[in-house]
C-alpha cells in the first residue's frame, strides 16, 4: 500500500497542471531552465573615451562572413546568423543551452559620430567597432590661470 498525499482542492486541478507537474517531477529542473525557442541577443558593452565610442559585441563560435554591420539614418546595426552545427552521430544531448538563430542590435549614435571613419575588428569571438568622435566636441584641458 501506498501513501498518497490528501489534496482537499484534487477535484480543481486540471489535467494538464497534473501533466505539467508529472513532467516537472520527473525532468526535474530541465523543463525549466530549457533555452528552446529563446531568441539569441548577443551581449554588448558600450565605451566611451575622449576620443572614440567603442562598442564591444561577444559573438562566440561565429565568423567574420557571419556578421554584417551598416550604419543608416544615425543608427549603428549589427546582425547576423550563429547557425547550430550538429552531426547526428547518435549524440546523446543531455542539456542545449547556447543559443543559435539570426540576431539584430541596433542603437542611436549620438550626432558627433564621423560615419566616414567607422571601424570594425573581429578576434575571438568579440566584435570591436570603433566610432571617432568629430574634432569639435572632443574635450580639452583647460589650462587655469593664477591672476
Amino acid at each position: 500500500m501506498s501513501l498518497v498525499k490528501w489534496q482537499p482542492m484534487r477535484s480543481l486541478i486540471s489535467p494538464v497542471d497534473e501533466w505539467n507537474r508529472f513532467l516537472t517531477d520527473f525532468f526535474g529542473d530541465m523543463l525549466e531552465d530549457s533555452y528552446v525557442g529563446r531568441t539569441w541577443v548577443p551581449a554588448v558593452d558600450i565605451q566611451e573615451d575622449n576620443d572614440n565610442y567603442i562598442v564591444h559585441a561577444d559573438l562566440p563560435g561565429m565568423s567574420k562572413k557571419d556578421i554584417h554591420i551598416n550604419v543608416k539614418d544615425n543608427i549603428l546595426s549589427i546582425e547576423g546568423e550563429r547557425k547550430y552545427e550538429h552531426e547526428d552521430k547518435k549524440d546523446n544531448f543531455h542539456r542545449i543551452e547556447r543559443s543559435y538563430g539570426t540576431f539584430k542590435r541596433s542603437f542611436r549614435l549620438p550626432e558627433e559620430v564621423r560615419a566616414d571613419k567607422i571601424t570594425a575588428k573581429f578576434k575571438d569571438g568579440v566584435l570591436t567597432i570603433n566610432l571617432p568622435k568629430a574634432e569639435e566636441v572632443k574635450s580639452k584641458a583647460i589650462e587655469i590661470k593664477v591672476a
